[in-house]
């Protein structure tokens, strides 16, 4: 089955095989569908997973005997890290967030955040490499990340939480400073560096790409949220 990111709570995880690295998305929790994605070294088997999310009971059994290097948490909100506790407990994995929200993960989950990141830090994945882009609106310290995969003849591929989705950014709950700059360092450190081929993966629904948005910019801005 080729890979078009269409995955529901309950369903089969979707597999996208990269040259050096290997996605698996999988949707959990029922009332907030939430995704989690998978990453897997394809030279070392090194695995880090983006967003515990919820439900052990399933990531544990994707994560599987080979190990977990990382949980790298997208922002604090609670949906995000719900089986945080659960994995790392099970995996003894470092935990990873955005240096602004960590002390707030670390509040709702128990868990110590071990790495703090900040806007252009990287996080190895095996031999593998995520950029941090730091993008703040949706949470203080909310963070996207990166994998180039242009020199395989593929392109960028953009993990962005609840900053970026298919029809708009995240939600800043009525607050128009922090939209505006959510909007700006979308539009800046997304749009502004990225081409239209670049893939992303929210943290909810569907994937897309963003030359598929890029042209509704302005209608984000106008808009708000």
């Amino acid at each position: 089955m080729s890979y078009v990111g269409d995955v529901t709570v309950g369903g089969s995880p979707q597999v996208r095989e990269l040259d050096a690295l290997t996605i698996t998305k999988v949707a959990v929790d029922e009332k907030m569908s939430n995704n989690a994605y998978l990453l897997r070294c394809r030279e070392t088997g090194a695995q880090a997973l983006i967003d515990a999310a919820d439900s052990p009971e399933t990531l544990l059994p994707l994560i599987g005997d080979d190990g977990l290097a990382a949980v790298v948490t997208t922002h604090q909100h609670w949906d995000h890290h719900r089986a945080l506790p659960a994995v790392v407990e099970a995996t003894g994995a470092a935990v990873v967030a955005g240096e602004p929200d960590a002390d707030a993960i670390t509040e709702q989950t128990g868990v110590p955040v071990t790495v703090r990141v900040r806007d252009g830090d990287t996080v190895a994945v095996g031999a593998a490499t995520l950029q941090v882009i730091r993008v703040t609106g949706h949470t203080p310290g909310s963070i996207v990340l990166g994998y180039d995969d242009t020199a395989s003849g593929g392109t960028w591929h953009l993990f962005t939480g609840d900053s970026l989705f298919p029809g708009g950014v995240g939600n800043t709950f009525g607050d128009a400073a922090a939209f505006r700059t959510l909007v700006d360092d979308v539009e800046s450190k997304i749009f502004g560096r990225f081409g239209d081929d670049t893939w992303f993966y929210p943290g909810h629904g569907d994937d897309s790409r963003l030359g598929d948005e890029r042209p509704h910019l302005p209608e984000w801005r106008e808009r708000g949220w």
